[in-house]
């Protein structure tokens, strides 16, 4: 393996050593085999604080560390025996900065849900909370890996009123096709504070009525994709507590960064709680994406 700063297109793993970081590289390994694009595990050797005496026996010690983080992910991702193509890069910048700057060429960017150097006291989830308003290419926030299981969880995504919905749809039959799983398209309405008693009789109608719309938005992609388990679901309340509920089914969730609500239910801590346990990973769909 040689160090390499290269921008050519790829599929990005953001890489630290910790266990949530391997898992990215594993999970990782089909986006790119499906794009026939390289996979790179990039480590971001982050600069010592000015009060923080630094020798070069320090920059030899972040140098191997390093080198063993991307060696074991290297040889993770070969044992699975795909055809990939494995690039390291081996990098010093604040980490943040430098992933940014990878997504401006990247086919995709994965981190572990965790963040990036956690293991050197960063808030966990920082580096993902600031990638996710602004990466340039789609952001992956990989919660778990796990070999194909006998029954493929769904691919969930939501379908709102922001400028990117329907691009963010169209990665979500991306990804639903390359898992061979069932995809989950939801609309979430919540009840208008003010507006008199909802009663049984109005939460039906009005779930009826966004489920009608939600599916006349669909009724294109069931027909460009038939082979593909589509199903609409009209939730009442926030999409996250749906996630929440079928965290168990579900492997991936698919958002977009202009998403009506905001995207601090995916990155932050209520995240964290929602979906801890289970393998959902969180996909964000950058904003004028064009497939």
């Amino acid at each position: 393996m040689r160090e390499a700063h290269v921008v050519s297109p790829a599929v990005v793993v953001g890489i630290d050593g910790s266990r949530p970081a391997l898992n990215a590289a594993l999970w990782a390994v089909d986006e790119a085999v499906s794009r026939d694009v390289p996979l790179r595990l990039t480590y971001v050797i982050a600069p010592r604080h000015p009060s923080q005496f630094f020798d070069h026996q320090d920059a030899a010690r972040d140098l191997a560390t390093a080198e063993i983080a991307v060696r074991t992910a290297f040889c993770a991702v070969e044992s699975l025996e795909r055809p990939v193509k494995v690039e390291v890069e081996i990098l010093q910048d604040h980490p943040t900065r430098a992933l940014m700057n990878a997504s401006r060429s990247a086919e995709m960017l994965c981190l572990g849900a965790l963040g990036l150097n956690q293991a050197t006291g960063c808030q966990v989830g920082s580096t993902a909370a600031a990638l996710s308003m602004s990466a340039h290419c789609p952001l992956a926030i990989v919660r778990n890996h796990r070999p194909a299981p006998a029954v493929a969880g769904w691919v969930v995504t939501e379908l709102d009123s922001s400028a990117d919905g329907l691009s963010v749809l169209e990665l979500a039959v991306k990804e639903a096709r390359l898992r061979d799983a069932p995809l989950r398209v939801l609309t979430s309405w919540q009840t208008c504070p003010g507006k008199g008693h909802d009663g049984d009789h109005t939460v039906a109608d009005n779930d009826r009525q966004a489920r009608a719309q939600l599916e006349r938005r669909v009724t294109r992609w069931r027909r460009m994709n038939p082979e593909l388990d589509i199903a609409t679901v009209a939730v009442h309340g926030k999409t996250i507590d749906y996630l929440r509920r079928h965290a168990s089914s579900i492997q991936l969730a698919v958002v977009g960064q202009q998403r009506d609500h905001g995207l601090a239910d995916f990155v932050g801590p209520v995240a964290h709680a929602a979906l801890h346990d289970s393998n959902c990973s969180v996909l964000i769909c950058e904003r004028h994406r064009a497939l």
